[in-house]
């Protein structure tokens, strides 16, 4: 087997096993990973949205961005570079967390979900090869950002500097204002998925191991499918195939030989999900053609981000926004269902991204 592709199934590998045990440990069921529901979270701590139920600095994003950038410091491959259509691909961020909390999950627990038994993330994944496809249209049409150009070194070093002292705010429960600390930042959930953590510590050196791996094997849950689609390469979905493994194989010894239920097959009844399917079908449709405009999934851009690309921490950053926008504007889901601005924000999504597609056609 070539070094890459083992990589990449080891990368996928520790991604699924880590998704169990951090559900073991305290996170919510079929959340281990979940980068758009963490980053979700973030937003609530630091006040981008007051629903309390979901504000939490979660570790395991910092530990993603501060793993891919030791690994690429020890391999040599910190590169400071991007400079490529920030706004375009701010706004693109926006609308993979947009998409991604109409579904209640990214790709990545969209795969949890399903090793879970959730039935409701098969109609999600066919959503999401489905946006990927529309976006290898404009791909082989000649859709193209420009050069990412080299930058100054502390331009890559802002972002990973931003997880340095949130991380610090975390360890150190800071109160901006101890007289009312019910509406100061930072804010922890004292209930709902926000409240359901995993160890700081625990948390934290599974996102660094995850993101150490996952720049060493170029894990990208969207450019898995997108190469099958476009090259007929079946490299990084390999790596996509192992973390559904590892974490449907952890689930059942964990539900069957522990007792701890995290293995449920159905549709009806599953945490943190509803199934309402024409809707996970189209907000996971929109995560994936705005993650293949934007050049990776969402722990891809992390992992990028903590490598020296200023274009994958501009595309987190409008994730993290776009989590603000979804719950002040009540367009995110809940697992009653979906409400009629998330309806109205997705089908607008898909429209942006659509312009977005033809208005950066080389021919």
């Amino acid at each position: 087997m070539r070094k890459e592709t083992l990589l990449v199934i080891i990368a996928g590998a520790v991604v699924g096993l880590f998704g169990v045990i951090l559900v073991v440990s305290g996170n919510p069921k079929n959340m281990g990973f979940c980068i758009a529901c963490f980053e979700r979270d973030i937003a609530g701590a630091i006040g981008l949205h007051r629903a309390g139920v979901v504000q939490y600095i979660r570790p395991e994003i910092l530990g993603i961005v501060l793993g891919a950038m030791i690994a690429s410091l020890i391999f040599r491959e910190f590169r400071a570079e991007g400079g490529s259509a920030p706004m375009q691909r701010f706004l693109l961020g926006m609308f993979v967390m947009i998409g991604a909390l109409v579904f209640l999950g990214c790709p990545l627990r969209m795969v949890l979900r399903l090793a879970g038994g959730d039935l409701n993330a098969i109609v999600a994944m066919v959503g999401f090869a489905a946006g990927i496809f529309a976006g290898v249209l404009f791909l082989r049409a000649g859709f193209n950002f420009g050069r990412a150009e080299k930058q100054k070194t502390i331009n890559a070093l802002v972002f990973p500097g931003a997880m340095v002292v949130l991380l610090i705010l975390l360890i150190a429960a800071v109160k901006f204002n101890p007289k009312s600390p019910e509406t100061s930042p930072i804010f922890f959930s004292a209930k709902g998925p926000g409240s359901m953590i995993a160890p700081i510590a625990l948390a934290l050196f599974a996102g660094l191991l995850v993101g150490f791996i996952s720049q060493r094997g170029r894990l990208c849950l969207m450019g898995g499918t997108r190469d099958m689609m476009l090259i007929r390469s079946s490299h990084l979905l390999k790596g996509f195939i192992a973390i559904f493994v590892v974490a449907l194989v952890g689930n059942l010894i964990v539900t069957y030989g522990f007792g701890k239920e995290l293995f449920k097959v159905g549709f009806e009844g599953q945490p943190v999900a509803h199934n309402w399917h024409v809707w996970n079908f189209l907000g996971m449709a929109l995560v994936g053609l705005a993650s293949v405009l934007a050049g990776g999934c969402p722990l891809r851009q992390l992992v990028l981000a903590g490598r020296g690309n200023t274009d994958g921490a501009v595309v987190v950053t409008g994730m993290i926004v776009g989590a603000g926008v979804a719950h002040n504007f009540m367009t995110a889901a809940s697992p009653k269902g979906v409400g009629t601005w998330g309806m109205v924000a997705t089908i607008a999504g898909l429209a942006v991204c659509v312009i977005i597609g033809f208005t950066n056609l080389d021919r």
